[in-house]
């Protein structure tokens, strides 16, 4: 191998601030060091003498200021001298390199690896130290540094590419690494995506979820989901409108971001409404908090409260904070005895009062002291109640105000208490909502078409006594207005023996769903039969079909107001009864059919959303344009 080979092949050890100065002003080390060899020469031949009578009274070189490193001491020795000759080759220069040395050498001793390795290091030399993190530290840009590769020396710069071995590489051979590295990634297998199939997954739980919308998002809506992404980022909502700080809240809840340390972004002093919509990260401290930084505190709304105890509730009644609207999910671990204190405290100020799964500690003791601690009462929900029984709805009965009531109870409770509940307030209700009444019957509905005349909402679930007859009774000539919201689902027969036989005309049937789109079709926006499964075809054709004959040749009812519709399970839909609820609802924008396994093949119209076909296909999102041809109506 010959000598130059050996020259760039050779590797170069670590270099200091000095060194590093010098080669970026062109002074060359080895012209330094054949310049001091000479020196030295010449120094030895003319102080021979000399040097043997100190060689005999056993003095060390280190006496002369010109001595060489073969003759030196000790180290001390050999640092004077490198300093010396150091000075002598920079000239003028040597005085700002070595104050670049030492700012350099300050800047390592201030450091944090720096005193980190002190304090582990057995020796206390702090020279050692420095030099140690100096071999250590990657050059900075601008400095002279031997490619790892080819050992070339060249200048640093931010761009240069780390080697495989840890040091730095010149500009050839770090574009030579990035052709390797290009034909390895080539040759590496592309991972696998989620492709289509992963695409519609999202897409179909999105419209599950109630969350999808027809067409691009809003700059709006990527806004909001860029944030949600990198929350972590965020310091301040600044003041962003009410609207948008929800949106963003019921992302994050969405994706369980919301803790304790995003809790703070909507927090707002000034602001009166504060919706936490997945509490489950937040502790009792994090609630007191809201209380602390929102004093004007008019509204709350915590789902999934799991830690809103009996202390957060102490701390709400000793405080100056007039809630009007109170919303809690889930706080189980509330006492009844602090129910009952604050509503003895606050309820004057309660207009609305909606509390879910609460075991049973919110009872017909609590229900007992509205009609009295809360004159302004005007909403009511209680939801999957295990304690409540009659004599708590017979206190609800009491409070004149309400304007909106919802039960959701677990103990079963016999009609007369729902009549006696609607005879007394149902004058005057809105909304009225009776889930899972499984023994409410038909007197419920006598009561209904007797003495309610203001309801635009009704929701009466899972009935097993009500009768077809008894729902045409209350929606024939009922002096109600049209209703905008009506839930009927799974009022229907549950005997197993026969599940396809109802001789009785248990649940709403053929007549009823004729009588009640008879009387609130024009107005309703949206429509809830799910397991009304003995609504018969003929039933729906005649409600949703065309008058005078087949398809073109006839005018359908029209029904524009209706925004969604749920026929799931109703087992005589057809693909004419889907392509007629088509035509007849212009405005419809959801339609689910799961378990209608007679629909096999509809063509959708352009905009609609038809969930649950019973095929590959699963959700149609969008569709044909409507056109006039008998076949977008579905076949016979």
């Amino acid at each position: 191998m010959s000598r130059q080979n050996r020259q760039q092949r050779r590797i170069m050890g670590p270099q200091s601030a000095l060194t590093d100065f010098l080669a970026s002003h062109n002074i060359s080390a080895h012209q330094i060091r054949l310049d001091a060899e000479a020196r030295r020469r010449a120094a030895q031949n003319g102080q021979n003498e000399q040097n043997n009578d100190n060689q005999t009274n056993g003095r060390d070189s280190e006496d002369s200021p010109d001595t060489t490193p073969a003759v030196s001491a000790g180290p001390a020795s050999a640092a004077r001298g490198r300093r010396a000759r150091a000075r002598a080759a920079a000239g003028p220069n040597y005085e700002e390199a070595r104050n670049k040395e030492k700012k350099a050498i300050e800047k390592i001793k201030a450091s944090k690896k720096f005193q980190k390795r002190k304090r582990d290091a057995e020796s206390d030399d702090e020279d050692d130290l420095v030099q140690a993190l100096q071999r250590s530290s990657a050059p900075l840009p601008g400095q002279q540094e031997n490619c790892e590769n080819c050992g070339k020396r060249f200048t640093v710069t931010p761009y240069s590419r780390n080697g495989p071995k840890g040091g730095l590489l010149c500009s050839p051979c770090s574009k030579e690494l990035d052709k390797k590295d290009e034909a390895a990634r080539k040759k590496k297998p592309k991972r696998a995506t989620g492709g289509a199939v992963g695409v519609r997954r999202q897409l179909q739980s999105s419209i599950l979820d109630g969350t999808y919308s027809l067409g691009a998002k809003s700059l709006m809506t990527l806004c909001i989901e860029t944030l949600a992404k990198n929350i972590d980022l965020a310091e301040d909502l600044g003041d962003l409108p009410s609207d948008i700080i929800d949106k963003i809240a019921r992302r994050l809840s969405k994706l369980r971001l919301l803790d304790s340390r995003t809790l703070s972004l909507f927090l707002q002093p000034a602001a009166e409404e504060v919706n936490i919509y997945d509490g489950a990260k937040l502790n009792s401290d994090d609630y007191i908090r809201i209380f602390q930084v929102v004093r004007g505190l008019k509204k709350l709304r915590v789902r999934n409260a799991i830690h809103f105890k009996d202390d957060v509730m102490d701390y709400l009644i000793s405080r100056n904070i007039e809630l009007e609207d109170l919303y809690l999910h889930g706080a189980n671990l509330i006492s009844e005895s602090r129910w009952t204190e604050y509503l003895q405290k606050k309820g004057r100020f309660l207009r609305s009062l909606r509390v879910y799964f609460t075991d049973k500690h919110f009872g017909d003791s609590v229900l007992a002291l509205l009609p009295t601690t809360c004159p302004s009462l005007n909403r009511l929900k209680v939801c999957h109640n295990q304690e409540v029984t009659g004599a708590g709805v017979a206190a609800i009965a009491q409070i004149p105000t309400l304007r909106h009531l919802s039960l959701d109870l677990r103990n079963e409770l016999h009609s007369d208490v729902y009549v006696d509940l609607i005879s007394k307030i149902g004058a005057h209700l809105q909304t009225l909502s009776l889930t899972r009444v499984h023994d409410a019957d038909n007197t419920v509905l006598d009561a209904l078409h007797a003495h309610c005349r203001s309801l635009s909402k009704l929701r009466i679930t899972e009935s097993e006594a009500m009768t077809d007859a008894g729902f045409v009774r209350l929606f024939r000539d009922w002096a109600n207005p049209g209703l905008e919201f009506l839930d009927l689902q799974k009022c229907r027969q549950l005997d197993s023996a026969r599940p396809r036989e109802n001789p009785d005309g248990i649940g709403l049937c053929s007549d009823g769903f004729r009588a009640l789109m008879a009387h609130s079709g024009k107005t309703l926006r949206e429509l809830n039969v799910h397991a009304c499964r003995h609504i018969e075809r003929v039933a729906f054709e005649d409600v949703f079909g065309v008058k005078n004959g087949r398809p073109g040749g006839g005018s359908a009812q029209m029904y524009e107001a209706l925004a969604k519709l749920e026929i799931s399970f109703c087992e005589e839909v057809t693909d004419y009864v889907v392509g007629s609820i088509f035509r007849s609802c212009p405005n419809l924008r959801e339609l689910n059919v799961f378990g209608c396994m007679k629909v096999r093949d509809v063509r959708v119209p352009r905009g609609k959303i038809l969930v649950g076909v019973p095929n590959a296909r699963g959700m149609v999102i969008e569709g044909d344009d409507d056109d006039d041809d008998g076949d977008a109506w579905g076949m016979y």
